[in-house]
C-alpha cells in the first residue's frame, strides 16, 4: 500500500512538473490624447521603454512616400563599410530614369564623382531622388530591382508584415506602400547604423560646395525656415509626399526632460479640390502629440525587484507555513501623471500552496499587470528564501495520508468485518457445543 501511495504521489509530481507557465511578454498600454488629429495613420512609440503610448491604424497600408529612403539608408550603409572613401561616378542614364516625375533632387551632376557620405546626405537632407537611383544602383551592382528585393528581404527580417517596396525612392507605384507599426521597426534599426541620426537631423549641408547647398525639408528641425512648424525638441528624420496619393509623411523624434518619443504619421491631407494646398497636417499632429506626451507622461515603477508580492503556504517545513514571493525583475513603464499605481491591476497565477524543499530563486508562479484592461507585462515570481524539509513532518504527513487513505479505510472495514464474523462464528460455536447433551457409555459384561 505505501509503495502505491509513494508511486502515486512520484506520478503526480512529475506531471506537475510538465507544466508550462507561459513565457513573459509585454505590451504597451495605449492612451487616448485629446488631440484632433489630421493624418490617417500614427504611431507615437516612447523609445526609453519601448512602449507604444498612442497609436491610430497603425497596421493600414500607406503609401510611404520619400519615408522610403530610410530604408534605401539600411541597404547602403549594411553593404558599404567606409563611407569617406568609397567613391560613386554618378550616371546620366540613371538621372535620366527621374524625367518628367517632377519629383525631389539633390541636383547630381552626370559623370561627377560623390563619396557615399555625400550621397547620403543628398538623400535624406534635401530627399533627393537622383541620389537614391544612384545608390540603388551602385550598391546593387548595376540593378536597381535588385536593391529594392534587398529593400523587401531587410523589411522581412525586421519582422515588417505589411510592407512592399517597388522602388528606392517612394514615387508612387500601387505594389509600394507600408504601415506606421513597420516603419517604426525599419526606423529604430535604421537609428542604430552608422551616421543616420547626425545626417538626418542635418539642417544645411556644404558637403557638395560653397555654391551647392543641401537643405532640410524636414521644417520641424530648421529654426529660420520653419517657421510655426519649428520644434525645438523635434530630431531629423525624414519627411515625404507624393501629393493626394500619400498626403503629408513625417517619420521624426524629439527629446525633452530625458524622455525620448518617435512619431510616425502618414496621410495628412495634401490639397484640397480648389488646389489649394492644406497645413502640412503631420507636422501640426507629431508636435501636438509630443506635447501631448512631454506634459503628461512618465515612467513610473509598477513592481520593485526587492518587493514583497505575494505568500503563499509551504508544506512539510518546520515551524513554517508560508514562503514569500518575489518578482524575478522589476517592472516600469510609461503612464499618465495623474494615474496612481495602485490603479494597476495584478493577476496571479500561482498554486495554493507547494511543498518544501524550496531554493530561493525557483520560479513558483507569474504575476501579469494590466491597465483599462489592457495587458502591460508578466513577470515570473520566484521564492524568496530557501525553505529545508523537515523529514519528521513528511512521516508524519505520510501516515496521515495513509491512515486516512479510502484504501486503507477500506481494509480496515474488511478486517474489521473478519474480525467481528470470526468472533461470531466462535460465539457460535461455543453455543452450539454448550447445548449438545453428553452421551452416556455402557459397559458390556
Amino acid at each position: 500500500m505505501k509503495k502505491a501511495m509513494t508511486f502515486l504521489i512520484a506520478v503526480v509530481v512529475f506531471l506537475s512538473s510538465l507544466i508550462i507557465i507561459p513565457p513573459q511578454s509585454i505590451d504597451a498600454a495605449e492612451f487616448n490624447p485629446d488631440i484632433t488629429l489630421h493624418s490617417k495613420s500614427v504611431y507615437l512609440e516612447n523609445l526609453d521603454t519601448g512602449n507604444i503610448v498612442f497609436s491610430k491604424e497603425a497596421d493600414a497600408r500607406r503609401f510611404p512616400a520619400s519615408t522610403t529612403k530610410i530604408m534605401t539608408y539600411i541597404i547602403t550603409a549594411e553593404n558599404i563599410s567606409d563611407f569617406d572613401k568609397t567613391y560613386v561616378t554618378v550616371k546620366g542614364e540613371i538621372l535620366h530614369l527621374l524625367d518628367g516625375t517632377g519629383s525631389s533632387v539633390a541636383g547630381l551632376r552626370e559623370n561627377e564623382k560623390l563619396s557615399i557620405f555625400q550621397l547620403l546626405n543628398c538623400l535624406m537632407i534635401p530627399s533627393g531622388n537622383d541620389a537614391a537611383l544612384i545608390l540603388a544602383d551602385y550598391v546593387g551592382g548595376g540593378n536597381i530591382s535588385k536593391f529594392v528585393d534587398m529593400m523587401n528581404a531587410k523589411a522581412k527580417e525586421l519582422g515588417c508584415t505589411g510592407t512592399h517596396f517597388e522602388n528606392p525612392h517612394g514615387l508612387n507605384d500601387p505594389n509600394h506602400y507600408t504601415t506606421v507599426a513597420d516603419m517604426a521597426k525599419i526606423t529604430k534599426y535604421a537609428l542604430t547604423l552608422p551616421r543616420f541620426a547626425e545626417i538626418s537631423n542635418t539642417v544645411t549641408s556644404d558637403c557638395l560646395g560653397d555654391d551647392r547647398y543641401l537643405v532640410t525639408t524636414n521644417y520641424m528641425i530648421d529654426e529660420y525656415r520653419g517657421g510655426d512648424y519649428y520644434y525645438p525638441y523635434a530630431s531629423g528624420i525624414k519627411t515625404g509626399s507624393t501629393g493626394n496619393d500619400s498626403g503629408y509623411c513625417l517619420v521624426s523624434t524629439a527629446s525633452k526632460n530625458g524622455y525620448t518619443y518617435l512619431c510616425i504619421a502618414y496621410g495628412a491631407p495634401y490639397e484640397d479640390e480648389n488646389g489649394e494646398y492644406y497645413d502640412n497636417g503631420a507636422m501640426i499632429d507629431s508636435a501636438n502629440l509630443y506635447d501631448w506626451a512631454f506634459d503628461n507622461l512618465s515612467i513610473k515603477t509598477i513592481l520593485d525587484k526587492n518587493e514583497l508580492v505575494k505568500e503563499i503556504n509551504i508544506s512539510y517545513a518546520w515551524n513554517k507555513d508560508k514562503i514569500r514571493l518575489t518578482p524575478a525583475k522589476g517592472y516600469s513603464t510609461i503612464m499618465p501623471d495623474d494615474v496612481s499605481t495602485e490603479s494597476i491591476d495584478r493577476i496571479f497565477d500561482i498554486p495554493d500552496h507547494i511543498d518544501a524543499p524550496v531554493k530561493e530563486g525557483d520560479k513558483i508562479g507569474t504575476v501579469t499587470l494590466s491597465y483599462a484592461n489592457q495587458k502591460l507585462a508578466t513577470i515570473d515570481l520566484l521564492a524568496g528564501e530557501s525553505v529545508d524539509r523537515s523529514e519528521l513532518l513528511t512521516a508524519v504527513d505520510g501516515m496521515k495520508r495513509i491512515v486516512t487513505s479510502q484504501w486503507f479505510i477500506i481494509v480496515v472495514i474488511i478486517i474489521a468485518i473478519l474480525v467481528l464474523i470470526y468472533f461470531i462464528i466462535i460465539a457460535i460455536y461455543k453455543r452450539n457445543k454448550k447445548n449438545q447433551r453428553p452421551v452416556k457409555k455402557y459397559r458390556k459384561f
